[in-house]
């Protein structure tokens, strides 16, 4: 059973994703986005990891998702500026190349994986693990992130005012 949701939930994310990169309408990208993080929340159960869980719906499928939204309405796309370029010959080599690599990279990983995996530890993911990594050693990090989360929404605010 817990194989068959593996494979459920990381198939939803790669298709999620998949399909997300190729939408042109940005409101269809960011839902598809909603739900590959969704599919990711699932693997974090799976993985008895209730905090990464809880933050995967939260933080990224809840409020990330909505400053994303807000930042799509917000610069208010008009269907002319969102079309993008017809596809040329080259853009589809290189698109058919970046497949080949990805999938002889899967590939090799995929080969070179024997036996069974690790067992995680039984903290894996717990709320003490986590805030001790985060507020011990990746405080700088964190910090950072706060910042630049708070710049670009500044950022956007200004930009939607200087339109009207």
């Amino acid at each position: 059973m817990e194989r068959a949701l593996f494979y459920i939930f990381g198939g939803l994310s790669v298709l999620a994703s998949l399909w997300m990169i190729t939408r042109r309408n940005p409101m269809t990208s960011a839902l598809s986005l909603v739900v590959a993080f969704i599919g990711l929340a699932g693997l974090f159960a799976l993985l008895s990891a209730e905090l990464l869980f809880v933050v995967q719906i939260w933080v990224y499928a809840g409020a990330i998702m909505v400053l994303v939204l807000f930042v799509i309405m917000l610069l208010n796309l008009r269907e002319e500026e969102a079309r993008v370029k017809a596809m040329g010959y080259g853009r589809l080599a290189l698109g058919a190349v970046v497949v080949v690599l990805v999938a002889l990279k899967a590939f090799v990983v995929l080969a070179s994986a024997r036996g069974v995996a690790p067992k995680v530890s039984p903290e894996f993911g717990s709320v003490a693990s986590v805030s001790e990594l985060l507020y011990s050693r990746y405080i700088l990090q964190f910090e950072i992130i706060g910042v630049l989360l708070l710049a670009v929404t500044v950022a956007v605010v200004v930009m939607g005012k200087r339109r009207y």
